[in-house]
């Protein structure tokens, strides 16, 4: 008799702490899979013309958390398709994990961001649903529409929440704890998403 499968309770990533995870202790052994799986999803998505199907892509990681994804994924180099997938399913669930504190610095962000523009959707002042949803149709993007803008656009992203944090650090329930090495870990994700863009456009993300 087969045993009964065991679940594993979802792993919570908060907006600080999102990019520090570490999933799998030999890249190597997974690099293989991990790229299979990537290809797998993506083609999936972008082949598929149904809406159902593009909503449980975006909800991949709703009900197991991004534990399992994250053994598979969290290790590729940051500018390959594994890498950029996680690093986009990551920045969903930091967003749905604290969307009241994200959308407070999304707004502090969005008024000196140079780049606020590119994340189309977002209301002057978004309250945790419009970061929800957000967060939602740029991931959705990577599957109906355009990979390499969806990833441009949670590099965006990326960048306003930087600088909303950067903006609050006198406010007490908005400060990020070690600041000064969690914005720049948030910048550094901006410029891998931009690099895995421009790796999509030239045919060289794999």
């Amino acid at each position: 008799m087969n045993e009964p499968r065991q679940h594993h309770s979802p792993v919570k990533f908060s907006p600080e702490k999102f990019d520090a995870h570490e999933g799998g202790t030999d890249p190597a052994r997974v690099s293989e899979a991990a790229h299979l799986a990537a290809h797998a999803l993506v083609s999936r998505g972008r082949e598929a013309d149904d809406p159902e199907v593009h909503q449980r892509l975006v909800q991949l990681t709703d009900e197991q958390g991004l534990e399992g994804i994250a053994e598979l994924w969290a290790q590729a180099p940051a500018v390959s398709l594994p890498g950029a997938l996680w690093r986009l399913y990551a920045l969903r669930a930091a967003a749905r994990t604290d969307p009241h504190r994200m959308g407070r610095w999304f707004a502090a962000g969005k008024g000196t961001a140079q780049v606020s523009d590119v994340v189309a959707g977002v209301a002057g002042l978004p309250g945790a649903e419009e970061i929800c949803q957000v967060a939602d149709t740029i991931l959705s993007g990577a599957f109906n529409g355009e990979f390499d803008v969806a990833l441009e656009r949670f590099a965006a992203f990326c960048r306003v929440i930087a600088l909303g944090q950067e903006r609050t650090q006198d406010i007490p329930s908005l400060a990020v704890q070690h600041a000064d090495r969690r914005i720049p870990r948030l910048s550094r994700t901006a410029n891998e998403l931009d690099a895995a863009a421009k790796a999509w456009r030239n045919g060289t993300l794999d």
